[in-house]
């Protein structure tokens, strides 16, 4: 069959990637792809924006397109599955109502109270006083979120007050998220450690992935402006058994229901990012409407399972008895951005030294281009070198090898990702 993908990052890769891989799959669609879609092998770019959803739905039904799976938050938002619907086209990806789980902060905190689901405490705001007032009131540290999408770049976490109030005004007075931050979520800062946990649902079934565990901020130890992602690891050693159960019971299980009760079709990927704390609670920090990036990266390469017989299943309401399949070992990938990243950073820099990939590594690309036979950087976040291993030490060092011989101008990485694994495989 013939699939599409819609988006142009690191996790589009890796899921157009692992779809052509499926033995009933023929072509995989990729619009608009990036520089490394444009080279694999059973994929083909299309130029055609991500969020231009009337073309992409003429295309797949001129294509004859059997499957279309939405990677990024803004169609989804936007109301891309709806429209592919109206169409006759399988869509997988939540309804426009369902993913304002991802467009609004404010729904989605409202959401979960509404149906008794852990979370932080919260307010919202559109005046930039009342929110200071309010801030000044409950203390330091407080978390700041922009109501809409900001391309995982809204949220602040303010350790004083001082960063509190410039959260605010960048948000309310300056307005650097534009319409997305021109209402505001103020929430309790929550202790503890964060994972994904992302399933797969058609509405009635859910499915879990493995759990796998990101780092948003920039800097080594979890420390400056948060990004869309420096890397992440799957399996996440916070979410053990019982954690894992908790999380379906209290969280992924009322929230699918939730949405039924409210008459939202659920279909898609589901993803919860959690706070779990020293004893054992869990509250949900976000959803996201789609797979994570970069946890994508290291999910795909542990999945053994068809993705693509999934996703149909899934776009069919035929879930129930189906199992997933994992690769026993750890993976861990190690985003490589450009010079200035989550700020402004240049384009067009020729990247050297991508090495040979093998069963165990992988490099996903998210901003580059395939331009005179070159791969350029074009975008901040760049590659994912991804790899397997026994461990998550093993797997680290693998990644981290092939990032050695990596090279363009001004770009950097951490090197600490996966740290928090690593420190629980030592004792």
């Amino acid at each position: 069959m013939k699939v599409l993908v819609i988006g142009s990052g690191g996790r589009e890769h890796a899921l157009a990637w692992k779809l052509s891989k499926s033995n009933i799959v023929t072509n995989v669609f990729v619009a608009p792809g990036n520089g490394g879609t444009e080279i694999e092998e059973l994929i083909q770019n299309i130029d055609i924006d991500a969020n231009d959803i009337e073309t992409l739905s003429a295309f797949a039904k001129k294509e004859g397109v059997d499957l279309t799976i939405v990677g990024p938050e803004d169609p989804l938002v936007d109301g891309i599955t709806d429209k592919f619907q109206e169409e006759g086209l399988l869509c997988f990806g939540p309804s426009k109502d369902a993913a304002r789980l991802e467009g609004s902060k404010e729904f989605m905190k409202d959401f979960l109270i509404r149906h008794n689901i852990p979370t932080a405490s919260y307010e919202t705001f559109t005046d930039s006083k009342k929110a200071i007032s309010y801030i000044k009131e409950q203390g330091c540290p407080i978390v700041i979120k922009a109501d809409g999408l900001a391309a995982g770049k809204g949220v602040t976490v303010a350790f004083n007050t001082d960063q509190a109030i410039e959260a605010v005004n960048q948000s309310l007075e300056s307005k650097t998220f534009g319409e997305a931050g021109s209402k505001i979520v103020v929430e309790e800062y929550l202790e503890g450690e964060e994972a994904s946990f992302i399933v797969l649902t058609d509405g009635n079934t859910v499915i879990p992935f493995a759990s796998s565990q990101d780092h948003k901020a920039r800097d080594e130890g979890d420390l400056g402006p948060n990004t869309g992602g420096m890397g992440a690891y799957s399996p996440a050693p916070v979410v053990t058994r019982p954690i894992h159960e908790k999380i379906l019971k209290e969280v992924i299980h009322p929230t699918v229901e939730g949405l039924k009760s409210e008459g939202s079709n659920y279909c898609g990927f589901l993803y919860a990012g959690i706070m779990v704390d020293a004893n054992a609670q869990i509250k949900v920090l976000e959803f996201n409407c789609r797979f994570g990036d970069p946890e994508t990266q290291p999910i795909m390469m542990r999945l053994k399972t068809d993705l693509a017989q999934l996703c149909l299943k899934a776009c069919k309401k035929e879930l129930s008895n189906e199992k997933l399949d994992w690769d026993e070992r750890k993976s861990l990938g190690v985003v490589m951005a450009s010079g200035g990243y989550p700020f402004a950073y240049e384009k067009g820099n020729v990247i050297e030294g991508i090495t040979e990939e093998s069963e165990d590594l992988k490099v996903f690309h998210a901003g580059t281009i395939y331009e005179e036979g070159n791969i350029k950087s074009s975008g901040g976040r760049v590659l994912c070198v991804t790899a397997l291993d026994d461990s998550v030490s093993l797997a680290q060092k693998k990644a981290y090898d092939a990032i050695s011989s990596i090279t363009w101008k001004d770009c950097f990485y951490r090197n600490d990702i996966g740290y928090r694994a690593i420190e629980r495989e030592k004792n």
